[in-house]
């Protein structure tokens, strides 16, 4: 637990500040608190984790149940709308910012996405479903996913088309 939220807090900026670390410091308690023995004191661990979680919730307008499983260095910007199911699942590295929902699709399909590793994920974005997103992609600003990005891509618009990224050119710029 402590070396998640160390490296959570280099993630943000090493700014004890900053919201999304806050919610990160209470996710990865709650995820600590399962391996807890003896049973009498995970039970306390657990209404702490609770209370804290909807203290939490409250303050900053985040919600990322400890259900989710969650990478390494995994950063919030910007708090304040984001939801996140606890069906959720996100590689390491990834970047998500305000009004962002990663949620199920229907209440009866309870699936919801899979996210890779180094993905950004843009404010507003909806991404629902049993859907997956590939390594290394970008969800843009109010894109609402529906259907699985492929690593190395970029999802764009309502309903978002997938477009693949454009490669970084190496070479000097000369105007």
């Amino acid at each position: 637990m402590f070396d998640n939220i160390r490296a959570d807090f280099d993630a943000h900026g090493r700014d004890a500040g900053a919201q999304g670390f806050w919610v990160m410091v209470i996710y990865r308690f709650g995820r600590w608190r399962y391996g807890v023995r003896p049973a009498l004191l995970r039970k306390l661990c657990s209404f702490i984790y609770k209370v804290l979680y909807k203290i939490i919730q409250i303050i900053t307008g985040i919600e990322l149940p400890c259900e989710a499983v969650v990478g390494r260095n995994f950063v919030i910007d910007h708090f304040g709308g984001i939801i996140v199911s606890g069906y959720a699942r996100f590689g390491d590295n990834c970047r998500i910012r305000n009004g962002v929902v990663v949620g199920l699709r229907r209440v009866e399909e309870p699936v919801a996405p899979i996210v890779g590793n180094n993905v950004d994920i843009g404010a507003g974005a909806k991404l629902l479903g049993p859907i997956r997103i590939g390594d290394n992609s970008i969800i843009g600003a109010n894109a609402v996913v529906i259907e699985d990005v492929p690593e190395n891509s970029i999802a764009i618009g309502v309903p978002a088309v997938v477009k693949p990224r454009r490669q970084q050119s190496t070479a000097a710029y000369n105007p």
